[in-house]
């Protein structure tokens, strides 16, 4: 029996480890399908609303793709499509929504968004990402993990960088829950909320997970299977913090002679966009006022064979797939 029918997905404190487990075996087995061209219309008819006030490439497709291959109708939101927070509340908006569909994504800002839209819709609410978390995506993280290690637990994954907001406090709850090494590694100010930590401390203790914080990136990387990275500036934040972020981060950045430190066991991994080169307008206006053609990682790092992001990428449609199915279904793939 599916014990997540009927339920939202907001945060991943909110489930067991088993429930996570889960979801990932699910998304494998959805994997597998897709890969061999086995139709899989688990939510034939049920329509979703997809509400992003923040833009994405993966997120966007992950839930339309998933969404058409379940069998279901997506409908996208985008800022100029909604009044929700502008002429109308959000639990006006999540009552509307849930009148007319049977299950709400939301990418945006606050994570009190999407509990409110969870709260007043009473229709499942899947969080795309909240500046607080971003479970999809550690779901996809965890899969792809697995698909090279085996096992999560026991495995070293170190975060290197901003660690305060959504992807930092998602992989720390992650590695908690799954018994994993999970290390933050940035200069002290970036580390995350101790409220948070000491949640995640209360969880390692009952599952037997390490986490550890520390400001020197040689000696966390050490023996590590996993070093992970994100930008540097979140999405929504001011243009002016680049230079404090590029003066206190470039210690921190993902290069090959840290790779070495690691070991030959260790992937790279990254939830992307990235900003490895001077390909993007993004890239081009950093180098014009700060000189450096990359940011939290090097190209070489990037193309390099022990570069798995592009898996980790793929991996958000079947995960995100799981998660969608196992809102609607009685019980799911193994």
């Amino acid at each position: 029996m599916n014990s997540l029918k009927g339920k939202s997905f907001l945060k991943l404190l909110d489930l067991t480890p088993a429930q996570i487990g889960g979801l990932i075996d699910a998304a494998a087995a959805f994997k597998k399908m897709k890969k061999e061209g086995i139709p899989h219309k688990y939510c034939e008819g049920k329509n979703i609303a997809l509400v992003f006030e923040k833009t994405s490439t993966r997120t966007r497709c992950a839930f339309e793709v998933a969404a058409a291959d379940l069998g279901m109708h997506p409908v996208y939101l985008d800022p100029k499509s909604s009044q929700m927070g502008k002429k109308e509340s959000i639990p006006d908006t999540a009552r509307v929504l849930g009148r007319m569909f049977d299950g709400i994504e939301y990418r945006g800002y606050g994570q009190e968004i999407v509990e409110e839209l969870a709260e007043y819709s009473k229709v499942p609410v899947w969080n795309g990402l909240t500046n607080e978390f971003h479970p999809t995506q550690i779901l996809a993280d965890f899969l792809t993990i697995k698909e090279y290690f085996g096992t999560l637990s026991g495995k070293k994954l170190v975060y290197m960088g901003d660690a305060r907001y959504n992807m930092g406090n998602s992989l720390m709850v992650g590695c908690a829950k799954m018994g994993m090494h999970f290390v933050a590694c940035a200069p002290k100010k970036y580390f995350p909320d101790k409220t948070l930590v000491d949640e995640c401390l209360k969880v390692a203790a009952e599952t037997g997970a390490v986490l550890e914080f520390i400001e020197d990136p040689e000696t966390a990387v050490k023996g590590a299977h996993v070093i992970y990275t994100d930008v540097w500036v979140s999405m929504g934040e001011p243009a002016e913090v680049w230079k404090e972020r590029i003066d206190d981060l470039t210690p921190y950045r993902v290069t090959k002679k840290l790779l070495d430190v690691a070991g030959n066991q260790c992937k790279f991994m990254h939830c992307l966009p990235a900003f490895h080169d001077l390909k993007t307008e993004t890239g081009k206006e950093i180098f014009d006022k700060f000189g450096i053609d990359c940011m939290e990682v090097t190209d070489e790092v990037f193309e390099s064979e022990a570069s798995i992001v592009f898996d980790e990428a793929e991996n958000r449609m079947h995960t995100i797939k799981a998660v969608m199915a196992a809102s609607f279904c009685d019980s799911l793939p193994e």
